[in-house]
């Protein structure tokens, strides 16, 4: 089952016809209520009590801007408390994060989390681009039970991005949906296979990532899909079959894999050879090298490298 939602600003205006919004199978709503430390949405209210009217899960969310994490968190807190919006059966807080010039935002989101919840006791949907997902954000870092995924990638399926994460709840898959009751085009929302509304509405249990395939057995090591690959071709430099890779990795249809999902696949050489990785701004072949306990030669070499001082952010590393 998929949930869908929508999410909103000031531009979406507030002559909007939320009866037929909530007739078209919307059932939560994002509105934005804050930006950086000075800019309040001015129809925030009048669109949050409009969906809230009709049964809409409504909740608020932060464009951010770099620097600043107190003031913002601050000033976002207390928008929310002013809307209502940390009550039971608001959906989850949001963190915009799509601003130029915060150079490693991890750093930043892991600081905004922490305050956040400290101010507020709220947990918190992290929202972003696919390419800052794949290229920028770390996850890991500061993406605990507490913090969900929201990924913006417009490829016209809905639910399905193309980037896998074990809190990854939901997908903008447009952002020129037709919804009944809005005049213009606005931005729509599914959640992802395994994911229903209640996992970010406020004062509901809180609900487990879908359940992850069991480790693999020795010998085998992750791999990030890449895009442009599939089952089979993985499997044929891999040494093994796609039924296997599909049974070992809890993939119920081989022929749909997604880019940036994590799966095992057979090693190839020493521990850990086989491992693929995404290069990040900032890295160099030598500190990656160093990471893997290898050589920049081993790596140039696995990965015709002619150059090793010149790498590109984005591209994808084999591990020797």
């Amino acid at each position: 089952m998929t949930d869908y939602g929508i999410d909103i600003a000031s531009h979406q205006g507030d002559r909007i016809d939320w009866p037929a919004v909530a007739g078209h199978n919307i059932t939560y709503c994002s509105v934005k209520t804050t930006e950086g430390t000075t800019y309040t949405n001015p129809l925030a209210a009048a669109q949050v009590d409009g969906a809230r009217r009709v049964g809409i899960a409504v909740g608020g969310y932060h464009y951010a801007h770099p620097g600043n994490v107190a003031g913002q968190v601050g000033y976002f807190a207390a928008s929310l408390h002013a809307r209502g919006l940390l009550a039971e059966g608001s959906m989850w807080p949001m963190l915009d994060m799509e601003e130029d010039g915060f150079g490693d935002p991890n750093d930043f989101i892991a600081e905004f989390v922490e305050r956040f919840r400290a101010a507020t006791g709220a947990p918190l949907l992290v929202y972003a681009n696919q390419n800052w997902f794949t290229r920028l954000l770390r996850p890991h870092e500061w993406a605990d039970d507490r913090v969900l995924l929201w990924v913006a990638q417009y490829n016209g399926d809905p639910g399905r991005p193309d980037y896998s994460h074990p809190r990854l709840a939901l997908h903008q898959h447009t952002s020129s949906g037709n919804v009944h009751g809005f005049p213009k085009p606005v931005d729509r929302n599914a959640t992802l296979p395994g994911w229903l509304r209640d996992a970010f509405i406020l004062g509901t249990p809180p609900t487990p990532a879908p359940q992850q395939p069991a480790p693999a057995p020795a010998g085998w090591v992750p791999y990030v899909i890449a895009p442009g690959d599939t089952l089979s071709a993985i499997a044929a430099r891999t040494g093994t079959t796609v039924a296997e890779l599909a049974h070992r990795n809890g993939i119920p249809d081989p022929d749909l894999i997604h880019a940036g999902r994590v799966i095992q696949v057979p090693g190839t050489g020493g521990a850990g050879g086989g491992e693929r990785y995404q290069i990040r701004p900032g890295d160099t072949l030598s500190a990656i090298a160093a990471r893997w306990s290898t050589t920049v030669a081993a790596i140039a070499a696995r990965n015709n490298i002619a150059d090793p001082n010149r790498i590109y952010a984005g591209s994808w590393l084999t591990r020797p």
